[in-house]
């Protein structure tokens, strides 16, 4: 069980600020609360707030929500929805809707859920005094007490480390990767990829498609497009996402979103199967249109500047297509509270002066060794494995027995990965460091 956070940061204990209150910054909060590390988070918005679109979570992502804190894995269940089959099936979505491939994940191997329900869920584990709403970073600077984090509505807070948990459009990692020469990476890109997405009662749903394809994960794969429908809401709606191809430069750059139409999307799926169409049929009539934006072709040289960091989408934003994003920010709040933890329980004299910096600096290095190999992997594997669900891969194109033997070892790559392994990984670095002389 967690336990009680330190009512006070006076003593000497580490001080660490987390920007932003999303899946990574929740998590690493809830971590740090288990290991009895003090603890801030600082949010732009007025209150904890998510979209109400689904998320699935893999099974790496759900060990690694066991390690940072057995409740946050505890309030996922609470509203993940089983899955009606045990595979993950992909299908022809263009020619004969017949089975390309199916992947086993098991009933409770890849689940998903509303995210606003599960933010939910977190938030009510976190002690409202450990919050702060409606603070807007500006920049972080540095004086003999730590850090100084500055806010844009003219306040000022300090810490001896800051995590910027602050998602795609990060202003932390444009701090971290301040140099001219990173002036790529301090901003996501457009993949050329766009898709519309929408929430549809499950009664409606199954009178379009019947009950067998709305209560389970499917793809529905084709040319430059792919649909993926799966159950949440304790199958109470079908969660729908339709990805297209789109070569031409996103309008704008600054916003994520445009206004779309049911139209729009009828018209991107003419040709393709009767179930594909009556799929698109049942998106509303006015709805945005998303921007897959990721860190693909610019990615950050590091995560690390001295004792400020990002983690999550704000350190290697990837597209949705693997459903392992919110996975990589679990991974990463494990080992970054882990760190933490270890940099917090060394002696107190450790926090005095330069001591006390160089430490923290050490235990953020380690976190970039660990993470950023297997972070970027999953950034490019994205990538990838969006060409093979449109037929873009030439090697493979819509060869269901090539596509199967290679997503299976994508995912696989993704799911299987030893989070105790990087967690004892990381510890031990961190403890060569402390004993070097």
């Amino acid at each position: 069980m967690p336990s009680a956070v330190r009512p006070d940061t006076a003593s000497g204990g580490l001080r660490v600020a987390i920007i932003g209150a999303g899946i990574t910054g929740i998590n690493l909060a809830l971590g740090l609360q288990a290991r009895n590390v003090s603890y801030t988070v600082y949010e732009r918005a007025p209150g904890f707030r998510e979209i109400g679109a689904g998320i699935g979570f893999s099974p790496n992502a759900e060990r690694a929500m066991g390690s940072v804190n057995p409740e946050v894995l505890q309030a996922f269940r609470r509203v993940a929805n089983p899955n009606g089959e045990d595979y993950f099936q992909w299908v022809d979505g263009h020619d004969t809707a017949e089975l390309l491939f199916r992947l086993h994940v098991g009933k409770d191997g890849f689940q998903g859920c509303r995210r606003c329900d599960i933010l939910e869920e977190w938030a009510k584990l976190i002690p409202p005094e450990r919050v702060e709403f409606g603070k807007e970073i500006d920049c972080v600077t540095e004086d003999a007490k730590g850090l100084v984090i500055q806010f844009k509505d003219g306040t000022a807070d300090t810490a001896d480390v800051v995590i910027g948990c602050d998602g795609i459009r990060s202003r932390i990692r444009q701090l971290v990767l301040s140099n001219p020469k990173d002036k790529n990476a301090a901003q996501p890109h457009y993949s050329s990829k766009y898709c519309f997405r929408a929430l549809v009662p499950m009664p409606a749903a199954v009178a379009a498609i019947g009950e067998y394809r709305s209560g389970t994960r499917f793809m529905y794969n084709g040319p430059k497009a792919h649909v993926i429908t799966y159950p949440i809401g304790n199958n109470s709606v079908l969660n729908m996402l339709a990805v297209l191809s789109d070569n031409a430069p996103w309008p704008d750059q600054t916003k994520h979103t445009l206004s779309g139409s049911k139209s729009e999307a009828t018209a991107a799926f003419e040709g393709w199967h009767p179930t594909v169409r009556k799929i698109v049929d049942l998106f509303p009539e006015q709805m945005d249109k998303w921007a897959i934006f990721d860190m693909a072709e610019h990615p950050a040289s590091t995560y690390v500047r001295g004792r400020i960091c990002v983690a999550g989408d704000a350190a290697h934003a990837a597209g949705p297509h693997l459903g392992a994003g919110g996975g990589m920010g679990i991974e990463d709040a494990l080992v970054l509270s882990e760190l933490l933890a270890k940099v917090d329980n060394l002696e107190e004299e450790a926090f005095r002066g330069s001591a006390g910096a160089a430490l923290i600096e050490a235990a953020l290095k380690v976190y970039n060794d660990v993470r950023y190999r297997r972070t970027q992997d999953v950034v490019q594997s994205t990538r990838a494995a969006v060409d093979l669900f449109q037929w873009q891969d030439r090697a493979i194109g819509s060869d269901g027995t090539k596509f199967g033997q290679q997503i299976s070892r994508t995912f696989h790559h993704v799911w299987d990965y030893d989070v105790d392994d990087m967690v004892r990984e990381a510890l031990a670095k961190l403890d060569e460091t402390v004993r070097k002389p």
